[in-house]
C-alpha cells in the first residue's frame, strides 16, 4: 500500500521529480549541488538578452529546440527553463519541492518566483512600454478622461463612451427576485426535512433487519473502518494544500526535505514512508465509506432518475407555452403598440425640431454679436456693448454649449471685453485731460458731460473702480501744469519789460523778481488754482451723481441703502432701463474715494504753492519783509487755504506749515534785529533827559485813543505844520520825562503788537519774544544804573540821583503799557494758549520791584548823607550848624534834581521816607550826645537846628505835618 497511497497532485509531482543539475554542453564543469545553481548557470552562460527578449542557447549548436529564435520575456524564459531543461529523468531530486511548487503556483505567487535567478532582468526600463498614444486614449478601462483632449483636432465627439446597457429581455437578477419563491417554498422545505428524518430512521431499521438475515454481511460490516480515524483537517470544507499551515499539517517538512542523506537520517526517511502509508490508509477508509453510502442510497438514485424523465417532459411543455405567449405578445405589439409609439415618437421629434429651430434663431442672433458691438462702440454706448457681451457669453454657456462653430466665440468676446476696457480707460483719461487742461475761465462748466457719463457707466458696469485714481492723477498733473504755466507767463512778461535780465532757468528768473512782483505771482497762482479746483469739483459732482444713480438702480438699494432721490443732478438723458448697478459697499467705497480725491487735490495744490514759497525763501528774502508785507502774504495764504477747506471739507497743512516755517524765521529775525538794536542803544545810553519827537507822542496818542497797540497810519495827503519836539511824553493826564532808549522800546512794543495783529498765527511766538525783550531791557537797565555799568560804557563819572529818577520813570512808562499789551495778546492767542498771557503779570511785577529798588537806592543815598553829616555834628553855637546847613543844601539839590522827573506823589513818598531816616539817625546821635528833653541849653540848640531843618522842608513843599514829626522826636527822647 506504500506506492498506492501517494495519490492526487502530490503523487504526480513525485513521479516527474527528476531534475537536471548537470550541464551537458559544459562537460568540464562538475554537477551542481542544487537546481538553483544550475539555473544561474543557464542564465549567465547559455542565454542572450536582446532588449527585453531572452534567447535560450542551451542545445546543440547553441540553439534551443523548445524556444522561438526571436526570444521570449523574462517570465516565459523562467517557465521554459523549469519545464524543458530542469525537469529531466534519471537525476537526483534535490530542491524539487521548492522549484516544482513555484512552477505549479506561479499565478498565485508571482512576486516570489525565482527572484534570485533573473533579478537583474526584472527591472523596468523604457523597453517594457508596449503602449502607444492611440491605445492610451482609447483605453476602455479608464474611468475618466479629459473631454477637451485633442478636441480641436479630432472633434467634439471624441469623448469617453459609457458602458453599453444590457438587453431589456435579460434583466439583472438579484436576490430580491427570489424572495417570493423562498417565502413560498420555506414551508415545503421544512416538511421535506421532516420526511427525510423519518426515512433515515426507517432505513436504519431496515438495514438492521437485513443484517440479521445476513450474518456474513453483518460480520463484514463490523469489519468496516470507522471514518472518525481520519483527521478532521481532511474533512474541512476549506481544505486546500495551497495553504502553508494545511500543507505543513498534512506533510511535515522534516519528513521529506533532505539535501544530504547520512546515517543519522535513516529514521527520517522511514518516517516519510510511514506518512505515505498513513495517507493511503486514510484514502482507503474514505473510499469504503463512499461505497457504503452509495449502496445505502441506491433507491433514492433510482427515484431521482425516474423523476428526471418526468421533469424533462414538463419542461418541454413549458417551453412550448412560452413560445406561444411570445408570438401572441408580438402580434399585440404590431397591432396596438407600434402605432401609438410611432405617434409619440413623431410628437417628440416635432418638439425637437422646434427646439432646433429656436436654437438656430439664437445662433443667428449670436452670429450678429460682433457687428452689433462695433455699432454700439461707435456711438459710445459702452454699457450696451458690455451687456451684449455678457448676455452672449451666458447664452453660449447655457443654450449653445457644445456648438462647434462657436467654440472660439467665447474667447473672442473675452478679448473684446478687454479691448473695451482699455478703450474706456483711454477715453476717460482723454476726457478728463482735455477738460482739465483747457484754458481757465471764471465759468465753472463741464463741456462734454454725455461722453464722460457714458464712460463712467461703462467702467461701473465692468466693476472697474480705479477711474477715481486716474482722475486724481490727472488732477494733480493739471495742478502742476497750471502752476508752471503761471510762472512762465510772469517770467515772460518780466523779460519783455526788463530786457537786461540775464537769468537762464525758470527758477533763477523767479528769484530775480522783486518782492512785490513775486507776491503778485503768488496771488496769480492762487487765483488760477482756485479756478481749476472749482472745475475739478464740478467733474467730481458729475462722477458722484453717476455713482449715486447706479446705486439707486441696485435691487438692494431700496432696503439697505438710503439715497436722496434729489441727489443726482445729471443733465444728460439716461435710459430708465439702464442696468448699471453697484452694491452698497461699492457705493460707500467709491463715495469715500471721491471725497478723498478732493482732499488729495487740495493737498497737492498746497504742496505746489509751498514749494514756490520755499524756493523764494532759500535766499532769506522773506525774512526781510516788513510787518505789513508779511501780513499781506499771510492773509493771502490764509484766504487760499480757507477756500480749499470750504471745497474739500478738510484743512490742508503743507502750505500752512511752510508759512509757519517762514513766520518763525521772520519772527526770529524780527526779534533779533530789535533785540540787538535795543542792546546797542542801552550800551550807548547816557541816561539823560531826551526830547520826545512828535512821532512818539502821536504813537502814544493813537494807542490811548484807539485802545489798540498798533502803529498809526501815515496820511501823506494831509500836510500839517511842523511841530517841535517836547521835553516830556504826555500819557493821558501824566507826563513822563524819559531817556531816548525807552521811546524806542515803546515803539518796538507797538511793532510787536502790530505784527501779532497782522499775523495771528505767530502771536504765541511773538509774545515769547516780546517777553524776552522786556526782560532784557529790565535786566540791562538794572545792570547799567543800579549796577553802575553805565560808568564804564558811556563815560559817566558817577550815577546821580537824576539818573536813578530817569531810570525809574522809564520803567514806570513801560509798566504803564504792559496791561494793554497783555489784553492785546489775550485776544490774539488761541484758546489752548491763553495761559501764556499770565507771563505779563510776572514782567509787571519785575518792573515794579525794579522801580522800588531805585527808590530805595535814592533813600539809601540820602540816609548815607544824613549819617555822614550828623556824625560830625556838635551841639553848640552857631545855629544853624554847618552840618544842618549841608543837610538842607543836599535836600534842596535832591529836590531840584528829581522834582521835574518824578510825579508829586512819588516825590512826597521819597521825602517822607527820607525824613523818617533823618529822625532815626538824629535820635541815635542825640542818644550818643546824651541830650535829653530837660529844658536845658543843649535842648534849645537842638530845637533851633530842627526849626531850621523844618523850615527848609516847608520851603520845598514836599511834606505835610513836619512839626508833628519834631514833637514826636522829643517825645521819644
Amino acid at each position: 500500500m506504500g506506492d498506492n497511497s501517494l495519490k492526487g497532485p502530490l503523487k504526480e509531482s513525485f513521479k516527474e521529480a527528476d531534475l537536471q543539475t548537470a550541464c551537458f554542453i559544459c562537460p568540464h564543469m562538475p554537477a551542481f549541488t542544487n537546481s538553483r545553481d544550475f539555473c544561474h548557470h543557464l542564465q549567465n552562460c547559455h542565454c542572450i538578452k536582446n532588449g527585453e527578449s531572452f534567447i535560450c542557447q542551451y542545445g546543440k549548436s547553441g540553439v534551443c529546440a523548445f524556444l522561438p529564435a526571436e526570444g521570449v520575456c523574462s517570465q516565459d524564459y523562467i517557465e521554459h527553463v523549469i519545464k524543458h531543461h530542469l525537469i529531466q529523468k534519471g537525476c537526483p531530486s534535490d530542491g524539487l519541492p521548492n522549484m516544482k511548487s513555484d512552477y505549479e503556483h506561479h499565478n498565485l505567487q508571482k512576486g516570489e518566483r525565482l527572484s534570485n535567478i533573473v533579478n537583474d532582468y526584472n527591472k523596468w526600463t523604457v523597453h517594457n512600454s508596449s503602449q502607444n498614444l492611440p491605445a492610451v486614449l482609447n483605453d476602455p478601462r479608464r474611468s475618466k478622461r479629459e473631454l477637451d483632449f485633442f478636441i480641436k483636432t479630432w472633434g467634439d465627439s471624441f469623448v469617453e463612451q459609457g458602458p453599453i446597457p444590457s438587453s431589456p429581455y435579460i434583466p439583472e437578477v438579484t436576490r430580491k427576485h427570489f424572495d417570493t419563491y423562498l417565502r413560498r417554498i420555506n414551508k415545503r422545505y421544512r416538511q421535506h426535512l421532516k420526511q427525510t428524518t423519518r426515512s433515515s430512521i426507517s432505513s436504519t431499521e431496515e438495514a438492521r433487519s437485513d443484517l440479521k438475515l445476513l450474518p456474513a454481511a453483518r460480520w463484514q460490516d463490523k469489519r468496516l473502518p470507522d471514518i472518525d480515524t481520519v483527521p478532521k483537517v481532511f474533512l474541512q470544507s476549506d481544505f486546500s494544500l495551497h495553504s502553508p499551515e494545511t500543507f505543513k499539517t498534512v506533510l511535515p517538512w522534516a519528513c521529506i526535505q533532505s539535501d544530504h542523506i547520512t546515517v543519522e537520517d535513516f529514521n527520517t526517511c522511514s518516517s516519510s514512508k510511514l506518512l505515505q502509508e498513513k495517507l493511503g490508509h486514510y484514502l482507503d477508509i474514505v473510499e469504503v465509506q463512499i461505497a457504503r453510502q452509495i449502496s445505502l442510497k441506491s433507491k433514492a438514485f433510482f427515484h431521482a432518475m425516474t423523476s428526471h424523465d418526468a421533469l424533462m417532459d414538463q419542461l418541454t411543455h413549458t417551453i412550448k407555452a412560452v413560445e406561444d405567449l411570445r408570438n401572441k405578445i408580438q402580434k399585440i405589439d404590431e397591432a396596438l403598440v407600434k402605432g401609438a409609439l410611432q405617434v409619440i415618437h413623431l410628437q417628440k421629434r416635432c418638439l425637437r425640431l422646434h427646439v432646433l429651430f429656436n436654437k438656430a434663431k439664437v445662433m443667428a442672433t449670436v452670429h450678429q454679436t460682433q457687428p452689433t458691438i462695433q455699432l454700439l462702440l461707435s456711438t459710445s454706448d459702452f454699457v450696451g456693448a458690455i451687456d451684449l457681451i455678457y448676455t452672449t457669453q451666458k447664452v453660449l454657456t447655457e443654450e449653445l454649449a457644445g456648438i462647434h462653430c462657436f467654440r472660439h466665440l467665447g474667447s473672442q468676446l473675452a478679448e473684446m471685453e478687454k479691448v473695451i476696457d482699455k478703450m474706456m480707460q483711454t477715453e476717460f483719461t482723454h476726457c478728463v485731460s482735455s477738460e482739465l487742461h483747457r484754458p481757465l475761465t471764471d465759468q465753472i462748466t463741464v463741456l462734454d458731460i454725455e461722453r464722460l457719463v457714458a464712460v463712467v457707466f461703462g467702467m461701473l458696469r465692468i466693476r472697474r473702480h480705479d477711474f477715481v485714481e486716474v482722475y486724481k492723477k490727472e488732477s494733480c498733473t493739471a495742478i502742476k501744469a497750471v502752476v508752471k504755466q503761471t510762472k512762465i507767463e510772469v517770467v515772460a512778461k518780466e523779460d519783455f519789460e526788463n530786457k537786461e535780465n540775464t537769468a537762464s532757468g525758470l527758477a533763477d528768473q523767479l528769484k530775480t523778481l522783486d518782492i512785490s512782483r513775486w507776491m503778485a505771482t503768488l496771488d496769480s497762482i492762487f487765483t488760477n488754482l482756485i479756478k481749476l479746483i472749482h472745475r475739478i469739483q464740478a467733474m467730481h459732482g458729475i462722477l458722484q451723481d453717476a455713482i449715486t444713480l447706479a446705486a439707486r438702480n441696485s435691487t438692494t438699494a431700496s432696503s439697505d441703502l438710503t439715497i436722496d432721490p434729489e441727489a443726482t443732478n445729471l443733465t444728460v438723458p439716461v435710459s430708465s432701463d439702464l442696468e448699471v448697478t453697484i452694491s452698497e459697499s461699492e457705493y460707500n467705497k467709491l463715495t469715500a474715494s471721491l471725497k478723498d480725491l478732493l482732499c488729495s487735490v487740495c493737498d497737492n495744490a498746497h504742496e505746489q504753492c509751498a514749494k514756490f514759497i520755499t524756493a523764494r525763501a532759500e535766499d532769506g528774502s522773506l525774512e526781510k519783509l516788513s510787518t505789513e508785507e508779511f501780513g499781506t502774504l499771510a492773509r493771502s495764504i490764509e484766504n487760499f487755504s480757507r477756500e480749499c477747506e470750504y471745497m474739500c471739507g478738510r484743512r490742508s497743512t503743507s502750505l500752512r506749515l511752510a508759512l509757519q516755517t517762514q513766520a518763525n524765521r521772520f519772527v526770529t529775525k524780527f526779534h533779533e534785529e530789535r533785540k540787538t538794536k535795543l542792546s546797542l542803544i542801552l550800551d550807548n545810553e547816557p541816561w539823560k533827559q531826551a526830547d520826545v519827537p512828535v512821532e512818539f507822542q502821536d504813537l502814544v496818542d493813537h494807542v490811548l485813543h484807539s485802545g489798540m497797540l498798533t502803529l498809526p497810519k501815515r496820511e501823506s495827503n494831509n500836510i500839517s505844520t511842523p511841530r517841535n519836539p517836547r521835553d516830556h511824553l504826555v500819557v493821558g493826564n501824566e507826563t513822563f520825562t524819559v531817556v531816548g532808549t525807552v521811546l524806542i522800546l515803546l515803539k518796538m512794543i507797538v511793532e510787536y503788537c502790530q505784527c501779532a495783529e497782522d499775523n495771528p498765527m505767530v502771536s504765541p511766538d511773538l509774545l515769547t519774544r516780546l517777553l524776552d525783550l522786556l526782560k532784557n531791557f529790565n535786566s540791562r537797565t538794572c545792570q547799567l544804573v543800579l549796577g553802575a555799568g553805565a560808568i564804564q560804557l558811556t563815560g559817566l563819572k558817577t550815577i546821580t540821583t537824576r539818573n536813578l529818577a530817569l531810570a525809574s520813570r522809564c520803567l514806570q512808562l513801560v509798566a504803564y503799557f504792559i496791561p494793554m499789551v497783555k489784553n492785546h495778546f489775550t485776544h490774539l492767542l488761541p484758546t489752548k494758549q491763553q495761559f501764556m498771557s499770565k507771563h505779563f503779570d510776572q514782567i509787571l511785577k519785575d518792573y515794579t520791584n525794579h522801580t522800588q529798588e531805585i527808590v530805595n537806592k535814592l533813600i539809601t543815598i540820602i540816609n548815607h548823607m544824613f549819617e555822614s553829616q550828623l556824625s560830625k555834628w556838635e551841639v553848640k553855637a552857631p545855629v544853624p550848624s554847618p552840618c544842618f546847613r549841608v543837610i538842607s543844601k543836599q535836600l534842596n539839590k535832591l529836590h531840584e534834581a528829581v522834582s521835574d522827573l518824578l510825579p508829586p506823589d512819588q516825590l512826597q513818598d521819597i521825602f517822607y521816607e527820607a525824613n523818617l531816616k533823618f529822625r532815626v539817625a538824629l535820635q541815635g546821635h542825640l542818644n550818643r550826645l546824651q541830650i535829653r528833653n530837660d529844658g536845658g541849653p543843649q535842648q534849645g540848640i537842638v530845637t533851633q537846628e530842627l526849626t531850621f531843618y523844618v523850615e527848609n522842608l516847608k520851603n520845598l513843599d514836599v511834606l505835610r505835618d513836619v512839626n508833628n514829626s519834631i514833637e514826636d522826636l522829643w517825645a521819644s527822647t
